[in-house]
C-alpha cells in the first residue's frame, strides 16, 4: 500500500501533463491580472555560481520581451547544504572550471554590481524564495518553475522562446547550450594495458541523479578503454544529513525535465531509503566482485526510479537481482554479507577527503573530483586528456 502511494505521488510530481497544465494555468492568471511576464532570479553575492549567472542578465534582458527582477539572498540553510565549508570550496574550483570550458557572453559590470545587498534586501529575498519552494542562489523563478545556475538556464530560454517572448523572431540559439557527451574518435586504451585510467564513481541507490548518470559513465569508460570502479555510499540521509522538502521536490522535477531530455523514463518512483538501500547496496558489493556491478547498480536505479518497484519486497529485490544477472544463491550469499558496510563508509571518508560529500561524483585516476552527473562532459575531457598523457 505504501509504494502505491509512493508511487501515485511521484507520478503526479513528474508528469509532463500537470505541468503542462500548471504552465496554462499561470499564463492565464498573468494575461487576466494584465500583468508582464516576469523572471525572478535570485542572487547570492558570495556565491560563484551566482556570478556566472548574473554575468548573463544583461544579454537575457537583450534577448527577451520579459521584466527581470533581482532579488539578493543568503547562503542556504544547514538542512539545504548541511557542507558549507565545502561547498563553498567546491563551487569557487567548479564555477572556474564551468567559465573556462564554456564561451560565456559576459555584462561583468551586471555582475559586480550585484555583490553588496542590505540585510533588509536579503531578509525578503529569503522569504520570497522559501516561499516559492527553493533554496540555493544563481536561480531563476518563472510562474511557478525554477532553474539552477547556468546549467538549467536552457530550459528557461527554451521555455521563453516557446511562448514567443525573444525580442527578434529569428533568435533561436540559446545562451549556454547543454553539453552533450562527443565520444570521441582518440582511440582508447587496450586491455591490459598499463597506462588504463581508472573512472571512480561515486554513486548512492537513493540518488536520482546517479540513476541519470550510471549508464552514461559506463558508455563512457567503455568508449575509451577506462576501468569503471564503482565507489558506493549510503545516501546523504542514511549518513545524517538532512534533505528538506524543497530541496526534493526540485530535485524530482529537476530529475525528471533531464531525463526527458536524456530520453531516460523517470518518475515511477519507490524511495527504497532504508532497509532496501542496505540490502541494495549488499547486492552491489557482490555482483562487484562477479564482473555485475554496473548491471545491478542500473536495475537497481531503473527499478525504483522508473518502474515502480518496491525494491523492500523479496519479489521487487530479486526481480532487480535477476536481471542484472545474479543467481537466487548469489542473492542470499549477498545478503548474508555485511562487508559492504566498511566499503562504503571506505568510499564515504576517501570522497569527504576530496572536498566532496554528495553524489554522483567522479574522478579519472588521482585528479581532481567532479560532482554531478552534469559534469560527465568534464569527466569525459579528464578521460581524454588521461589518454593524451598516457597513450594506451
Amino acid at each position: 500500500m505504501r509504494a502505491a502511494i509512493v508511487r501515485t505521488i511521484t507520478l503526479a510530481i513528474t508528469s509532463p501533463k500537470l505541468r503542462a497544465l500548471r504552465r496554462q494555468a499561470a499564463q492565464l492568471w498573468r494575461r487576466t491580472s494584465g500583468r508582464a511576464p516576469q523572471v525572478h532570479y535570485f542572487h547570492q553575492h558570495d556565491d560563484p555560481y551566482s556570478h556566472l549567472a548574473a554575468a548573463l542578465l544583461g544579454t537575457l534582458q537583450q534577448k527577451y520581451a520579459v521584466e527581470w527582477i533581482t532579488h539578493a539572498v543568503p547562503a542556504p540553510e544547514v538542512s539545504a547544504a548541511p557542507e558549507a565549508e565545502l561547498l563553498r570550496a567546491w563551487s569557487v574550483r567548479d564555477a572556474q572550471r564551468l567559465a573556462q570550458s564554456l564561451v560565456l557572453q559576459k555584462d561583468t559590470n551586471k555582475a559586480s554590481a550585484l555583490a553588496a545587498p542590505s540585510q533588509q534586501a536579503l531578509t525578503e529575498g529569503q522569504r520570497l524564495r522559501k516561499k516559492w519552494g527553493h533554496y540555493l542562489g544563481a536561480t531563476f523563478y518563472f510562474e511557478g518553475e525554477w532553474y539552477w545556475g547556468i546549467d538549467r538556464l536552457h530550459y528557461l530560454e527554451q521555455r521563453l522562446l516557446e511562448m514567443g517572448l525573444a525580442r527578434v523572431n529569428d533568435s533561436s540559439a540559446l545562451l549556454v547550450e547543454p553539453r552533450a557527451l562527443q565520444y570521441a574518435s582518440v582511440g582508447g586504451f587496450s586491455e591490459g594495458s598499463a597506462n588504463k585510467p581508472v573512472l571512480h564513481f561515486y554513486c548512492s541507490l537513493r540518488s536520482p541523479y546517479t540513476y541519470l548518470a550510471a549508464a552514461q559513465a559506463r558508455a563512457l569508460a567503455a568508449h575509451y578503454g577506462a576501468e569503471l570502479r564503482l565507489r558506493f555510499v549510503l545516501p546523504m540521509v542514511m549518513r545524517g544529513l538532512p534533505v528538506p522538502l524543497s530541496k526534493r521536490l526540485y530535485i524530482l522535477r529537476d530529475t525528471k525535465r533531464e531525463a526527458e531530455r536524456l530520453g531516460v523514463p523517470f518518475g515511477c518512483v519507490v524511495d527504497p531509503v532504508g532497509k532496501p538501500v542496505e540490502q541494495g547496496l549488499a547486492l552491489l558489493h557482490h555482483a562487484a566482485d562477479l564482473g555485475n556491478g554496473s548491471a545491478l547498480l542500473e536495475s537497481f536505479l531503473q527499478g525504483v526510479f522508473a518502474e515502480g518497484v518496491d525494491a523492500g519486497s523479496s519479489v521487487g529485490l530479486e526481480h532487480i537481482a535477476l536481471r542484472a544477472g545474479l543467481t537466487t544463491s548469489d542473492i542470499g550469499a549477498a545478503l548474508a554479507d555485511e562487508g559492504w558496510r566498511a566499503v562504503a563508509e571506505a568510499n564515504r571518508e576517501d570522497m569527504l577527503a576530496r572536498g566532496i560529500w554528495g553524489v554522483p561524483s567522479f574522478r579519472v585516476n588521482d585528479g581532481p573530483v567532479l560532482w554531478g552527473q552534469d559534469r560527465l562532459w568534464m569527466v569525459e575531457e579528464d578521460l581524454i586528456s588521461a589518454l593524451h598523457k598516457n597513450p594506451g
